[in-house]
Order: C-alpha cells, then sequence, then structure tokens
C-alpha cells in the first residue's frame, strides 16, 4: 500500500492543531483510562467506550453518504478488533490496574520497534539507520523490564508486552486488506472490538457491583470523546495530508506527555531507572522515524 501524498491545501495551523490532538490528548488518554478505571473494570471499560465511539461514528458516516464495510470487509474487521483494540487497549486497561499511567505509556512507546520487525518479516528490509534504531529501542525495552516498577507487577508487564506488539502486528497485518474508507474502518473495528472487550469481561469475572463515580464517568466520556473519536479523526486527516514520519511522531511524543500529567495530576513518581529506559527508548524510536522520513 502506497503512503498518502501529503496535501498541498493543509493550512499551517490546521496541521498544528492537529498534532496537538495526537500529542497532548493521546498522551492524557493514559491517566484517564486510569481515573476511569475507579468505576469501571477493565475490559468492561474497553467495551463501553469502544461500543460508544464506534456507534457515534458509525451512525455519522451512514448519515453523511459513507457506504458501510461489505461482509467480507467485516471479517476483517472482526480479526484486525483483535489486535487493535481487545490485545491492545484491553491489555493497556487491564496494566494500568497495576501500574502507573505514565509508565504504561513508556512501555507502549516501542510500538514502532514491533512494527519495523514485523515489516522486515514481510520483506521490507531495513536501512543501516532503522537497525540502530531497533537495537536502541529494544535495549531501552529491556531496561524498562529489568529493574523498573514492572517487576513487582508481573500480569501488568506481560500485558504492557502484548499491547504494543499486537497494534504492530495488526497494523502491519491490515496493509493491503480488503478495508473500508479510513474512517468507517476505525468506526468498525471499535464496534467489533467492543463485542471482543465485552466476551473479554464476562471471561475475567468482571461486574459493576456498584455506580461509578462522577470522576470516572466523566474520564469515560473523555475517552470517548476527544481519545476515540477527535483523536483517531486527527491521525486520519493528518496521514492525508502529512509526510507519515509527522504523522506517526506521537509515538515518543506520547510517553513524556503521560509522564508529565501522571506527575502533575496524580502524584505518580518515577525513578533513574525509568526516565533513562524511557529516554533510551524514544531515542530508538525516533531513529527509526527519520530513517524512514528520508527517500530510499
Amino acid at each position: 500500500m502506497s503512503a498518502p501524498v501529503p496535501s498541498a491545501s493543509a493550512r499551517p495551523w490546521a496541521i498544528a492543531a492537529a498534532l496537538f490532538s495526537l500529542y497532548v490528548i493521546w498522551g492524557s488518554t493514559y491517566l484517564a483510562i486510569r481515573f476511569a478505571l475507579e468505576g469501571f473494570p477493565p475490559f468492561l471499560l474497553g467495551a463501553i467506550r469502544m461500543g460508544l465511539a464506534g456507534a457515534l461514528m458509525y451512525a455519522v458516516l451512514r448519515a453523511t453518504g459513507t457506504p458501510p464495510p461489505t461482509r467480507t470487509q467485516w471479517r476483517q474487521l472482526w480479526w484486525l478488533a483483535i489486535f487493535m483494540v481487545l490485545l491492545s487497549n484491553g491489555l493497556v486497561n487491564y496494566a494500568e490496574q497495576e501500574v502507573s499511567s505514565g509508565m504504561a505509556a513508556v512501555a507502549v512507546a516501542s510500538m514502532p520497534l514491533w512494527a519495523a520487525l514485523f515489516a522486515l518479516l514481510r520483506g521490507q528490509r531495513p536501512s543501516g539507520n532503522e537497525w540502530v534504531g531497533l537495537a536502541i529501542g529494544f535495549a531501552g525495552v529491556l531496561w524498562l523490564n529489568a529493574g523498573s516498577s514492572l517487576t513487582g507487577t508481573p500480569h501488568g508487564m506481560i500485558a504492557l508486552l502484548i499491547a504494543p506488539v499486537a497494534w504492530a502486528w495488526g497494523s502491519i497485518w491490515s496493509r493491503g486488506r480488503d478495508l473500508p474508507t479510513p474512517f468507517m474502518s476505525a468506526a468498525g473495528q471499535m464496534l467489533c472490538g467492543s463485542v471482543w472487550m465485552l466476551g473479554a469481561a464476562l471471561a475475567n469475572g468482571e461486574r459493576m457491583t456498584q455506580w461509578p463515580s462522577l470522576d470516572a464517568v466523566l474520564a469515560l466520556g473523555y475517552l470517548v470523546t476527544f481519545g476515540s473519536i477527535i483523536g483517531f479523526t486527527a491521525y486520519i486527516w493528518l496521514l492525508q495530508h502529512v509526510r507519515p514520519a509527522l504523522a506517526t511522531s506521537y509515538a515518543y511524543v506520547n510517553p513524556p506527555i503521560a509522564v508529565l500529567f501522571g506527575v502533575l495530576l496524580a502524584n505518580e513518581a518515577f525513578d533513574l531507572h525509568e526516565l533513562g529506559a524511557m529516554a533510551v527508548i524514544l531515542v530508538g524510536v525516533a531513529i527509526i522515524t527519520l530513517a524512514r522520513s528520508k527517500p530510499r
């Protein structure tokens, strides 16, 4: 699948606003998940979030004339939602029961490293700089998981290892598949993913034993509106108007933003070990992103 061609009609202020949405909004969703978990169990939270966001997007798209997915495309969306929704967002929700929101964001920052590795398995040979970025990034992942607070939360550590791998695999697997338009694909994935999440919630024995607090409900509303609808819309728009390297730069901007929100609003603490590992991971991701932005 060819890369999107940047559009000359994009105004600088619009690009800046879209990047702000990805950097700040997506960076803040990790803390919003933590607040929402105070009133909702993890997979049920994901089911409600994705179900509401997917239904709203689907209704708006159909009302504006966007054709629905075909039967074949629905089958592809069902499979894709396992990786892009259940095993990514669902496991991040699960992990944040045990680890801080900032730590979850740092661990998920390894996603571009796995994406580059899976692209290699599909025959896309990395350049020399990409190999350097992969080596540095994975060294940071090993460092993070070797001696940080993740070692005391084995379930959270496993979940945060699987989540970025699943997102990366789903991103690579989706290339060349018969899928609907990008916005309809997002809506369909969220709808299918909400069903998978509900199944995981039932399998995990999750129940709502009491009414959630107002803070948890507000956090859920923020995740639906800003995290799932506005944030993803901004991402798709950027892919159509700027170089992919700039659109995907959120991968190494979200972690420090998430850490900052966690420190300021939730009194989360990080030691030098964790901050050092984050810096190493982000250096590796930045090298890979810059290498891919250069023409071969």
